[in-house]
């Protein structure tokens, strides 16, 4: 007998917060919780849930995004999402008549937002999928390959295939077993109908280049590059414009002092808590940080190792996500990854780390 597949899991109808297997994370008699002594376990329902824009991206619309005015590309990349956005509405609003279907959505089967850091992606990636109608799921690149994992790929294909928008944020290529799941993934989905839309900091047809063979996947890389319409958007960080470097790192007594005084902190040790990391599956870094509000380090000092780093990173994300400013001892962040890994394969990943630890720590100095 052929066994049965679970029934998909609607998502976003969990929030996360609320969850039942959030972990309580509050400044206690004891002292600040730390995220090297959890262990989150997080279930597959709860990835699928959690499949909605992070919480700084909650309110955004394509009013709140404020284009530069000397970055005639990101007007264009507004009136492409917006335009984007009334296709998917319009081929769900009620037709005139009895028993008429709705018509499939016209148009790209997705839109690739191809620019740096700091000008405003996720902002728009959030913003098409607050506009546009449901069922939609949102998540960056890691999330996604995370769901498939935790689900199983048919799962997967069965979860997101009645959907109508999937936003990816982030989108990268980091070892060819990506590459072929991630390809035959999204040909699935739009075949299903399902429209696409990504962020990345890397051309469609370059994803890969410099972290693997990625002539040996040509084919592969060719067929995620068919799916979309690229739109470019060129601009400074954000974060960058106008504001100082990195702040100045406090004592490891002032750490130790600041957290002890904010509800809800976390303290760590960073050799420690990047010790912890590789105990700690990336899909649950978001879970390690359940009801933390402040984060706390001392001792940040360069990391030297690549998979160290690549953990660094997505932690890095998922705090960012959540606006948790850092307070941190040690050297600025700007230090952290050398400058040979700065000019490696990942080096765009290690400057979006670096800019939005950055952000954090100038939110903790204010």
């Amino acid at each position: 007998m052929k066994a049965s597949l679970p029934r998909p899991v609607p998502l976003g109808t969990v929030p996360a917060a609320s969850h039942p297997d959030a972990i309580a994370a509050t400044t206690t008699a004891a002292g600040p919780a730390a995220l090297a002594e959890r262990r989150p376990s997080v279930p597959a329902e709860r990835l699928v849930a959690e499949m909605v824009p992070p919480p700084r991206f909650a309110g955004v619309s394509f009013g709140s995004y404020l284009p530069d005015p000397a970055q005639p590309s990101q007007f264009e990349a507004v009136r492409v999402l917006e335009g984007f956005a009334a296709g998917l509405n319009a081929a769900t609003a009620p037709k005139r008549g009895w028993f008429r279907k709705a018509a499939a959505p016209t148009g790209p089967a997705g839109v690739y937002l191809d620019g740096g850091y700091g000008v405003g992606k996720t902002h728009l990636l959030a913003s098409l999928w607050h506009a546009a109608p449901g069922p939609k799921a949102f998540g960056t690149f890691v999330e996604l390959t995370n769901l498939v994992g935790a689900l199983g790929f048919q799962q997967a294909v069965r979860t997101l295939s009645d959907h109508k928008l999937l936003c990816i944020d982030e989108f990268e290529l980091d070892d060819p077993g990506d590459t072929v799941l991630v390809s035959t993934l999204l040909s699935r989905l739009v075949e299903a109908g399902v429209k696409l839309a990504a962020t990345s900091n890397t051309l469609p047809e370059k994803l890969g280049e410099g972290r693997f063979a990625a002539t040996d996947f040509l084919r592969e890389i060719q067929g995620l590059s068919a799916h979309f319409t690229t739109v470019r958007i060129d601009g400074q960080d954000y974060r960058h414009r106008g504001l100082p470097a990195a702040p100045a790192p406090y004592t490891d007594a002032d750490v130790t002092e600041r957290a002890a005084t904010v509800p809800g902190a976390s303290l760590d040790d960073f050799p420690t808590l990047l010790a912890h990391l590789s105990a700690v599956h990336p899909s649950r870094y978001g879970a390690l940080l359940d009801d933390v509000h402040a984060v706390f380090l001392r001792g940040v000092c360069p990391v030297d190792d690549q998979s160290t780093a690549l953990r660094l990173v997505v932690l890095a994300d998922r705090m960012y996500d959540r606006e948790l400013p850092i307070t941190a001892s040690g050297i600025p962040f700007d230090q952290v990854f050398s400058e040979e890994m700065l000019k490696g394969g990942y080096r765009k990943k290690y400057l979006r780390a670096v800019s939005r630890l950055v952000a954090l720590a100038r939110d903790s100095a204010k």
